[in-house]
């Protein structure tokens, strides 16, 4: 398992976690019950600690780390998708991080909060529980919209597992990438509810 002390402060891992072969954590870590750390991410706990919370989990590549005046908080069930920066925020329980999306020192991401793929959450921003960030084209501001509990999740494309609107099921704590075989059937099982609609897989 790839773990690093720094400065007497070592990675502490729940034995029901998975931590990837090539992820790589270091310093004052915390990684909760069937929480997950995929392939090539870094977790970076040197200044202040990381808390990965029971049921998360860390998409490949991305980068968690903290400031001396701050340290990394993901909530329980929540998602941090690939290529993603969180950088000394907290993040809510089941929130979800899009792909490519970038959290900022001091920024608090509400609970069930979703932030779209490849958007910018800047220092100190705070967006209340169920607000969804939409990102938006180049030299546009990213709008915040409220999801509707009653809304209806429309018909997409498949591949598009990470577009706004479109993966609100991820959020559901149980659907974890730990509760399945991998994250091959995870993408199958997601492509094929978005093709037919209904109900969050089962």
């Amino acid at each position: 398992m790839p773990l690093f002390s720094f400065e007497g402060k070592s990675p502490k891992v729940d034995p029901t976690a998975f931590i990837a072969p090539t992820a790589v954590i270091v310093g004052d870590v915390t990684v909760e019950a069937r929480a997950s750390v995929w392939y090539n991410a870094v977790l970076r706990g040197d200044f202040n600690p990381i808390v990965v919370r029971r049921g998360a989990n860390v998409q490949d590549c991305a980068v968690v780390h903290v400031t001396p005046r701050g340290g990394t908080e993901i909530g329980a069930g929540s998602t941090v998708g690939h290529n993603c920066t969180i950088h000394a925020a907290s993040l809510g329980e089941e929130c979800l991080i899009g792909n490519g999306a970038t959290v900022l020192d001091g920024a608090r991401i509400g609970a069930r909060a979703m932030v779209a793929a490849g958007a910018l959450v800047t220092p100190e921003t705070e967006i209340p529980e169920g607000i969804r960030l939409r990102s938006a084209g180049c030299g546009r501001t990213p709008r915040a919209t409220r999801r509707s509990p009653s809304a209806t999740r429309p018909r997409s494309n498949p591949a598009d597992v990470m577009a706004p609107r479109r993966i609100a099921f991820f959020v559901f704590p149980r659907l974890t990438l730990r509760d399945v075989v991998g994250a091959d059937d995870v993408l199958r099982r997601v492509a094929a509810q978005m093709e037919y609609g209904g109900d969050s897989p089962r």
